[in-house]
């Protein structure tokens, strides 16, 4: 790109997809990388723009740019005004990870633009720390299926392949579920049963999304930590449920907290019949049906 001055200035895109945490029964622990990619294009510029997004989000404390700054002060990279272009097709409502797409590409930009390069170990390192937890920043790094924890500061993440033939039917209401409500609600405590229940089926529920074993998805992908609560604040929940599991989703969760949901569906045929009730359900609604991503963030400078 050629700047205001006549210098060739680097471009760097970075591509980030949407991700859905929790995946019901890994609450806080599992997230998945779904094929909705949005793309952020960052070149250095004479003053701060940002253009792609609602008037609203083109200021200072655009979270691409305050990302940006943040990473360049973690690696010790003096930061530059930079032209910010944001294609975005994950929605604000809440749920799909357009928050953590944000903070990703802000790091990622900082890595690529430095000149040392995208270092993918390390933008999970510095993703984790801004956001707090890894549930939707680790999925969207490294794509595909991924269960972390952290221990003494440190995130450990572990990949896994989705089976080709399950498909992700996401529904979005056009109102927003606060994280701060959706934490409020949860109990503070849970009994033996309960933790016992939740584990069998969070390992249960990881086999079956790595096989495509839609029986076994249905059986597992019950969760009793998060969703009973969190569904009450979700006016749509239970007819979106009943809709999804009544055309044959193999499971229904909440994606996040709210208030994008998902079902899941084995193969296209039987995913376009679900995808149709949703849409009856509730007509209007941002609706989208989509695989698992495998490649995660992409980053490329020209």
């Amino acid at each position: 790109m050629i700047g205001a001055d006549g210098r060739e200035r680097p471009v760097a895109i970075v591509r980030v997809p949407a991700t859905s945490a929790n995946v019901g029964v890994g609450f806080d622990c599992l997230g998945l990388a779904l094929d909705l990619t949005a793309t952020f294009l960052m070149t250095p510029a004479e003053q701060l723009e940002i253009v792609g997004c609602e008037e609203r989000f083109r200021g200072e404390d655009n979270l691409v740019w305050q990302s940006y700054l943040d990473a360049c002060a973690r690696l010790g990279v003096e930061p530059t005004p930079l032209h910010i272009t944001i294609l975005s097709p994950i929605p604000l409502s809440g749920g799909l990870g357009s928050s953590s797409a944000c903070v990703i590409a802000g790091i990622a930009g900082a890595m690529a633009l430095s000149g040392d390069g995208f270092d993918r170990e390390r933008a999970l390192e510095l993703a984790c720390s801004e956001e707090g937890h890894p549930d939707n920043v680790a999925p969207a790094l490294l794509g595909g299926l991924v269960s972390s924890f952290v221990s003494d500061g440190q995130t450990t993440s572990t990949r896994m392949d989705v089976a080709d033939n399950l498909r992700f039917v996401a529904i979005a209401p056009p109102y927003e579920v606060r994280t701060a409500d959706a934490r409020r609600v949860l109990p503070e405590e849970v009994s033996r049963e309960t933790a016992v229940w939740q584990m069998g089926r969070c390992v249960a529920t990881v086999r079956a999304l790595e096989l495509g074993d839609a029986e076994l998805l249905s059986k597992a992908c019950h969760d009793r930590l998060h969703e009973p609560y969190r569904a009450k604040l979700i006016p749509d929940y239970e007819a979106l449920r009943a809709a999804a599991l009544g055309a044959g989703a193999c499971a229904f969760m909440i994606s996040g907290s709210g208030s994008t949901m998902l079902a899941v569906a084995d193969g296209d045929e039987v995913a376009g019949r679900v995808a149709a009730a949703l849409a009856e359900a509730c007509p209007g609604y941002w609706l989208r049906t989509l695989p698992a991503n495998t490649l995660g963030t992409t980053v490329e400078v020209h």
